[in-house]
């Protein structure tokens, strides 16, 4: 356990500083996602400011949100106005479709409209449902995220050693992420690779955005493939070769090519046209993952086929071609 000492919120919700003691369990977890974890209920954005600010330190110096934890790290966390642990809704159980479950990882096939997990007005996701549902799992943490629109394969390590692994897999690129996507417009080539380095930002609402940008951008790498042909839509395939936020989204509609119900960078004129035809969801599927397992090397091919909104779609548009 995580060894702390502090006082009680006081009367206007408010926590006094913490000192948290870092445990073996908690050793390469990135400070950002430990204060998540240590600090239900407060904004994500407020936790980052407090990096930002210098307010949260590691063994009395400043650090950025991409610091990781060490073993024996003492974290001090500052005052934060904490939820009312009386007003926490409760957590409904929940289990998600398994594609695959061993003692270290499990993936689910997690369908759309449904958060990873909890935060930015969405008070619980996958994770913590899964957590409701199973009390006796003494571990679980997701491995990586998915959009809340977007739909599939989604892995939550078991153990702790598994998700070192799975996130060191996840920084080198060495696992495959594939997905399908539903675009506006006819896609011409069979395969087109994708290098636009992409810019995070909040709009003024504090809504995350993600745009284009050559000069503050990161470095993002898609590779989109085309898959078959429909009057006026074209459904392709993308492999991520890096995992940037809203990657797929923001290369294909710079691309000139939006995603189908994409509510942040697509069409509000297709969008509502999809709605009139009963889909009211985001044509974006994660559909295959190749990986090597965590602990013990073995390749793994997971898939999760289109889900039913999404195949009768594709029934409902006019197909010009075959699927390649």
């Amino acid at each position: 356990m995580n060894s702390s000492h502090s006082a009680a919120p006081s009367k206007n919700g408010l926590q006094q500083v913490r000192l948290i003691r870092v445990d073996a369990g908690s050793d390469g977890q990135r400070i950002d996602n430990f204060l998540v974890r240590h600090c239900k209920g407060v904004p994500k954005s407020h936790l980052y400011k407090a990096i930002r600010s210098g307010q949260v330190r590691v063994n009395k110096g400043r650090i950025s949100s991409e610091y990781r934890l060490q073993d024996g790290d003492e974290v001090r966390i500052p005052p934060l106005r904490m939820a009312d642990p009386e007003r926490k809704p409760a957590v409904p159980k929940a289990e998600f479709p398994i594609v695959y479950e061993d003692e270290a990882i499990l993936v689910v096939n997690k369908p759309a409209g449904v958060a990873v997990h909890g935060g930015s007005g969405v008070s619980f996701g996958v994770i913590e449902q899964l957590r409701a549902a199973r009390p006796e799992s003494k571990f679980l943490e997701l491995a990586h995220r998915l959009d809340k629109e977007t739909s599939g394969l989604l892995i939550i390590a078991k153990k702790r050693s598994a998700l070192v692994v799975l996130h060191d897999m996840m920084r080198q690129s060495e696992g495959h992420k594939y997905y399908l996507a539903l675009v506006v417009g006819a896609w011409q080539a069979n395969r087109q690779e994708i290098k636009l380095p992409l810019y995070k930002y909040l709009t003024p609402d504090g809504e995350r955005r993600v745009r284009v940008d050559k000069e503050h951008g990161k470095y993002a790498h898609t590779i989109v493939t085309k898959v078959a042909q429909y009057q006026g839509y074209s459904l392709v395939g993308a492999q991520l070769k890096t995992g940037r936020t809203h990657q797929i989204r923001v290369h294909l509609a710079a691309s000139g090519f939006p995603i189908v119900g994409d509510e942040k960078y697509g069409r509000d004129e297709v969008r509502e046209l999809m709605a009139k035809k009963g889909f009211k969801r985001m044509f974006l599927h994660a559909h295959r993952l190749s990986f090597n397992h965590p602990l013990t090397g073995e390749k793994l091919v997971l898939e999760a086929p289109l889900p039913a909104e999404c195949e009768q779609l594709l029934k409902s548009l006019s197909a010009t071609a075959a699927r390649l």
